[in-house]
């Protein structure tokens, strides 16, 4: 992330230094008066899920045997992989 010194902004990872540019920086967005409302709620599909299947779960201190279940494409692939949410833990694991 850049930074400024003066009349350069420099960054503050490799130091690279570039002179400030008025008009460039006229259009860009400012945080000042912008006010934080958090990250967004971000629905977990495979919660609250009515569908659940017979599926042990891996965790070694869960003796669970219900999970819920969703199906995504596998990128670049023609199959579909098994995502799973353990009922009763809450830990998640994809089919192998």
């Amino acid at each position: 992330m850049m930074h400024t010194e003066g009349d350069t902004w420099v960054c503050r990872s490799c130091e690279n230094e570039e002179l400030r540019d008025s008009q460039a920086e006229a259009s860009m967005a400012v945080r000042s008066g912008q006010r934080d409302d958090g990250a967004p709620a971000v629905a977990d599909a495979t919660q609250d899920a009515g569908e659940t299947m017979e599926e042990p779960c891996p965790a070694e201190d869960c003796d669970s045997d219900r999970a819920y279940y969703e199906m995504m494409p596998k990128p670049g692939g023609s199959y579909e992989v098994r995502l799973f949410t353990c009922v009763e833990c809450g830990r998640k694991w994809r089919e192998s």
